[in-house]
């Protein structure tokens, strides 16, 4: 069932990728990444063709989504903010919103003020002594920190990881410097970054990570942003 959920999560995003972007990896970084992650998952070459069509409009299916952002708290007062892609709101919305208010564990509400939306690229090298520092630099990215297999599952365990963010027009350009400076890039997209990050103990941490997980085990849910370390 997971791992249905998973190559179904993977399908989606190379349709969103490819909708967005274009259906040219060249030229569309957040597709690369999204076929890159296919292949890794044993997704089949028609299946993935099938997926970049469809969203590219090219293929016989057209795409009918629509993108909807919920904003919201977790326990303890965590910002969140859910990216839905569905082809139904009128069913989707009252489930996310059922999901914050079960248990009074969550509560909508506004909160984008509390993120900067930016292009953030994470990225991994063999090399376990590669300077993530040099070739942020040299990428054109804004800033960069460490990423470990732990916060990222497609970052191997003896590998150097990296998130890189960027302005939200240099996701592609950062992308194509890393990919041909031998980093691997697993995720280049727009997404929403934490201004600032609640104090929590490890039993707290433990209940908004389990709130987030029932949120990121809907269908519909794309993306989970949430001001959680």
């Amino acid at each position: 069932m997971k791992k249905a959920q998973a190559t179904g999560k993977i399908v989606r995003e190379m349709m969103v990728a490819a909708k967005i972007g274009g259906a040219d990896p060249e030229s569309n970084a957040r597709l690369a990444a999204a076929v890159e992650k296919a292949r890794k998952e044993s997704v089949s070459r028609d299946v993935i063709e099938r997926a970049i069509k469809k969203g590219a409009g090219t293929g016989a299916e057209k795409l009918v989504m629509e993108h909807v952002v919920f904003e919201g708290y977790a326990p303890h007062k965590v910002a969140v903010i859910v990216e839905v892609y569905t082809d139904n709101v009128n069913r989707t919305a009252p489930e996310i919103r059922h999901i914050f208010r079960k248990g009074q564990l969550g509560t909508t509400g506004s909160n984008k003020f509390l993120f900067d939306q930016a292009g953030i690229v994470e990225a991994h090298h063999k090399d376990a002594r590669a300077d993530i520092e040099a070739a942020g630099i040299e990428a054109g990215a804004n800033e960069v920190e460490s990423l470990s297999a732990e916060q990222n599952d497609d970052i191997p365990a003896d590998a150097k990881g990296a998130r890189f963010l960027t302005d939200r027009a240099a996701v592609h350009s950062v992308s194509k410097w890393l990919s041909q400076n031998g980093w691997t890039v697993v995720t280049s997209e727009l997404g929403y970054v934490p201004k600032n990050y609640p104090e929590l103990n490890d039993a707290q941490r433990s209940e908004v990570g389990e709130f987030l997980q029932s949120l990121e085990d809907h269908d519909d849910v794309h993306r989970v942003w949430a001001a959680l370390k």
